[in-house]
């Protein structure tokens, strides 16, 4: 009876066991966004699902000069949430610069300013006092008459800001010709079925979370001036002679790289016409960024990345001719966007274009990249192919950055392992690995579901960037290719154009795998511990191997054998699924090993002092 109680104890506790590991810990905050409806528990929207829009007209004026923005815009905002809006909540980021504000770095003296002006705003015609807008930092709350669901609102403002010149932060003044302008434009602030309105202050190092609306977007600068931006470019007749738009027509239909702007046609000038009015247009992005230069090269081609529709996009790099790197950046860049489009994640290149600024940051926007120059060759790959990646996340894919960066910033780090040797064989990307060993349980050694406003040093690198990264390079390696496209593209079918939170992706992964991965889910992004594999012993062929630490991390063997010859044994996360803490792998040669080395490039290990063996 003893025996009988026991084994039923045993068994009841395993399936508990087992039942908690196929369970994902959800805050209260988010289980009312299954009860009512707006998130489904298969990773979709749900049927209740709902996001705010709008549509911006802007239109700015910058003078090189004296780097000062003017601009004017008009917001078409419409509430489709169930909820009553009594008042906007607007993003002000170019008062990051302003004085007092929080930052989470230092900047130059003399870019501590007034930050960005409010001079005139009206709602729905009705002119605002703006000496009384409640603005604090980067937030500013504008009263309103009650918005109901469905409802429009129309914003019309003025504003003006100096652009900061000294402290570069994602955006500022490159060189005396040359300026990336970026996060410009007083936007109304998400409000979702999470949080409602996002007050998170923007501080300098945490990113962004921006809905999805339409923008047309106006640039007047002085004539001898070039603007790239986001969008499609309207008016190329207008601001370009006529050779220069058959060129960009030319690079748009064509395979090779050709030069739209050489040295020189800087030389010659007669580039630009009179009428220096840029017009963009954009369709369902995120954010708008505009780079401007008097001397800048232009390289460009163009590539299907939709075998299905013949779809291209062009691919541009801009840079200053004295940065010999970026003679390279036009091929690599094409280079990404091809494998992007078709072997990771293999899915068509959303945007007509993407061009690549030379700046003076490392910093994504929809259809732009801020770059700054590099000396290495291998360097300047992995730069260019993470911040493209960065396409499908976060703009294809519309995450909350300032609270979830693991969910964009660890993609286009598997984007950057992954492609940066499909550009260049000799490539090994070991970006973030040292750190992740580093810092494995040690004090700032955190879960990756912590939320990055939390985060800041070497626990917001590791967290954001290469362990999220591992955790998705593992369910590849498990899964194969092909499930694991499934699920993947399976989130992107359900939350392009959309706000995914974590349940999101780990659910639309599982449904569209087919395969129920919490048990990895779970203990790699919500738990505690450390990788840490052992060599315990060798008998014969056989090699005893066991994970003395609490992460599911693949196994990968090197074993030399008498001749010098070498045989190799990989095996995935998959061996611990069960929650064993051992296994077992078989030596198939007939020769002697000589000496066994555990371990690989992407797979971290608290201790190594025990991945090796040597016979005796």
């Amino acid at each position: 009876m003893k025996k009988i109680l026991m084994v039923l104890i045993i068994t009841s506790y395993c399936v508990l066991q087992a039942r908690a590991q196929n369970t994902l810990p959800v805050p209260y905050n988010i289980k009312p966004t299954y009860s009512k409806g707006t998130r489904h528990s298969n990773g979709a929207p749900g049927k209740n699902y709902w996001q705010n829009t709008a549509n911006y007209d802007i239109s700015i004026k910058f003078d090189p000069a004296t780097r000062l923005l003017s601009g004017s815009e008009t917001i078409q905002y419409t509430n489709n949430s169930p909820d009553t809006l009594k008042e906007i909540l607007f993003k002000l980021y170019p008062n990051l610069y302003k004085k007092g504000s929080p930052r989470s770095m230092k900047i130059a003296d003399a870019d501590a300013g007034d930050g960005i002006i409010i001079e005139q705003l009206s709602i729905n015609g009705e002119e605002q006092n703006v000496n009384r807008l409640r603005i604090d930092a980067t937030n500013m709350t504008v009263r309103i008459k009650p918005l109901f669901a469905k409802q429009q609102l129309q914003f019309k403002i003025k504003f003006s800001y100096l652009l900061n010149k000294d402290s570069h932060i994602r955006t500022g003044q490159v060189d005396s010709g040359a300026f990336f302008i970026a996060y410009f434009f007083p936007r109304i602030a998400v409000y979702d079925d999470i949080d409602g309105w996002n007050y998170n202050q923007y501080n300098g190092s945490q990113e962004f979370y921006n809905d999805f609306c339409n923008f047309k977007t106006a640039v007047t600068v002085p004539s001898n001036y070039m603007v790239w931006a986001t969008g499609d470019l309207k008016n190329c007749n207008d601001v370009f002679t006529q050779k220069y738009c058959d060129r960009i027509r030319q690079a748009e239909t064509n395979d090779a790289i050709i030069d739209i702007i050489d040295s020189n046609d800087l030389k010659q000038g007669n580039i630009t016409n009179t009428v220096n009015t840029w017009l963009f247009e954009s369709d369902n992005v995120t954010d708008v960024a505009i780079g401007i230069s008097n001397h800048y090269v232009w390289q460009s081609s163009s590539l299907i990345v939709d075998p299905k529709t013949k779809r291209r996009t062009r691919v541009d790099a801009v840079f200053n001719t004295r940065h010999k790197d970026f003679f390279w950046v036009a091929s690599d860049a094409r280079k990404t966007v091809e494998a992007m489009s078709y072997r990771f994640p293999k899915w068509p290149f959303p945007y007509n274009h993407e061009t690549v600024f030379d700046g003076l940051d490392q910093m994504e926007y929809p259809m732009m990249v801020n770059d700054n120059p590099v000396e290495d060759r291998a360097e300047s790959i992995e730069l260019t192919d993470h911040e493209i990646f960065h396409t499908m996340f976060p703009f294809y894919m519309g995450i909350n950055e300032t609270k979830y960066g693991w969910m964009d910033e660890g993609w286009a780090t598997i984007g950057e392992w992954l492609i940066s040797p499909m550009i260049d064989t000799t490539i090994i990307d070991e970006y973030g690995m040292s750190a992740v060993n580093a810092s494995a349980g040690t004090e700032v050694d955190l879960p990756i579901t912590t939320l990055t406003t939390q985060l800041s040093g070497t626990p917001a690198f590791v967290n954001n960037y290469p362990k999220p990264a591992l955790g998705y390079l593992y369910v590849k390696d498990m899964l194969g290719d092909v499930q694991f496209y499934k699920g993947l593209h399976n989130y992107f079918r359900n939350w392009n154009g959309k706000h995914p939170m974590p349940y999101d992706f780990f659910y639309s992964m599982n449904t569209g795998s087919g395969k129920n991965l919490n048990w990895f889910w779970k203990r790699w992004f919500f738990d505690s511990g450390v990788p840490d594999l052992a060599i315990t012993n060798v008998k014969g062929k056989q090699i005893f191997i066991e994970s003395k630490g609490e992460k599911p991390v693949p196994v990968d063997l090197t074993i030399i054998l008498s001749d010098g010859s070498t045989e190799k044994i990989h095996r995935s996360i998959a061996v611990w699924e069960k929650g064993n803490k051992s296994i077992v792998l078989t030596v198939t040669s007939a020769k002697a090993i000589k000496k066994i080395t555990l371990g690989s490039t992407y797979v971290p290990d608290k201790n190594k002092t025990d991945n090796v063996w040597e016979a005796k």
